[in-house]
């Protein structure tokens, strides 16, 4: 398999005319690219396991670009450079229009979602072993790691401290360039903690392998207070009992945060291409799951249906003829798709304005529009 590691996107030529991979049941482009996290990150591994299983089905290659922040991973998709990214959180505050996305050139997103992915691990912060911290509230006054241009990383920091009823001015944030460079830091003991899925990066097996190790703070389910606080500054993030992960199997579960992992978004793919690679995923899901640990969510009986952003028309049409797709899916899609209409309703009340408090300004209009329409804001 053909694999980017670094590549100009805008040379990208991806739908131009070539050769198509046929069988009975799949057809798809002879190359397929999708924009991912870091080398090394449990998204990177998984692109690698599903298009590796996608290559020896179908004699297609699938090119994964990895990119360090949100913003340049989803750029690629939202112009049309590419027909897929790979995302996380960021696919939530993209949809929204908040965080990195409240800027007069961004604002909501019109996304939608092909794959998200359910799985038994989890979302936490990690911390030394070899530390004396073992609850949320201990991290006051160590080093955090904080990487710049990832607002869905930022976030997490802030909702797993406010959990432990602190706040970004309790501790010492450290800026990284990157999720990667976050974790060498860690490894080299130059922060003290730093926010992950629990399993199924290189970057994760290397920190547990450090003389220091890791291990995982708990956010006990039994601490309403502290739910309420995280899911106050994260309202994506579910409860999740982990059982995937390092130092985490079903005898030594973690109880912690949940979100669908990885979330497969576009903006611009043909319904024939989204629908063919929703189902190509799918049917290649035995193989690819036995390669990378965690790829099982990627099937489409292991989907999360019931996320914040919407599913792709296209993609539902696969999951209905699988059957997995239920009434209720689909009410709480069309919910989605009515949400995400009063946001443009919204954003588009802010044409003509710009400047320093342009933020500001949309965050109140964009709450005020969707209040008046009987949605919650979430953000303020």
């Amino acid at each position: 398999m053909k694999k980017l590691a670094s590549l100009a996107l805008g040379a990208i030529c991806l739908f131009a005319g070539g050769a198509i991979a046929k069988d009975d049941a799949v057809t798809l482009p002879k190359t397929l690219v999708w924009t991912s996290f870091d080398t090394g990150s449990l998204g990177y591994n998984q692109s690698i396991a599903v298009g590796k299983a996608l290559e020896d089905a179908y004699g297609i290659s699938l090119r994964v670009l990895p990119a360090s922040t949100d913003l340049s991973r989803i750029a690629p998709a939202r112009e049309g450079r590419v027909p897929f990214a790979l995302a996380g959180s960021d696919a939530f505050y993209a949809f929204e229009g908040v965080l990195s996305y409240a800027s007069p050139d961004l604002g909501p997103q019109k996304l939608t979602a092909v794959i998200l992915a359910g799985a038994k691990n989890g979302v936490a912060m990690g911390v030394a072993a070899d530390q004396d911290i073992n609850t949320i509230e201990e991290l006051k006054g160590k080093k955090i790691g904080w990487v710049v241009s990832s607002p869905s990383l930022q976030s997490n920091v802030r909702a797993f401290l406010a959990f432990g009823g602190l706040t970004v001015d309790d501790v010492e944030l450290v800026d990284q360039p990157s999720y990667g460079g976050a974790w060498q830091a860690f490894t080299n003991g130059q922060i003290d903690a730093m926010t992950a899925v629990t399993s199924g990066s290189g970057v994760l097996e290397q920190a547990a392998a450090s003389p220091q190790g890791l291990k995982w703070l708990a956010l006990p389910f039994s601490d309403s207070e502290g739910w309420n606080r995280l899911q106050a500054v994260n309202p994506h993030f579910g409860q999740r009992k982990a059982t995937v992960g390092i130092d985490i199997d079903t005898e030594h579960p973690l109880e912690c945060a949940g979100v669908p992992y990885p979330a497969l978004i576009t903006y611009t793919a043909s319904p024939d291409l989204v629908y063919n690679v929703t189902k190509a995923i799918d049917l290649q899901a035995p193989v690819y799951s036995k390669m990378q640990s965690g790829t099982s969510g990627w099937a489409a009986d292991s989907e999360v249906f019931d996320w914040v952003v919407p599913f792709n028309d296209a993609a539902i049409k696969y999951y209905k003829e699988v059957g997995v797709w239920t009434d209720e899916d689909q009410k709480h899609n069309d919910d989605l798709v009515a949400r995400a209409k009063v946001l443009q309703e919204a954003w588009a009340k802010m044409d003509g304005e710009s400047g320093d408090d342009f933020a500001e300004k949309w965050m109140k209009v964009r709450a005020d529009t969707l209040e008046a329409a009987g949605y919650p804001a979430y953000f303020r």
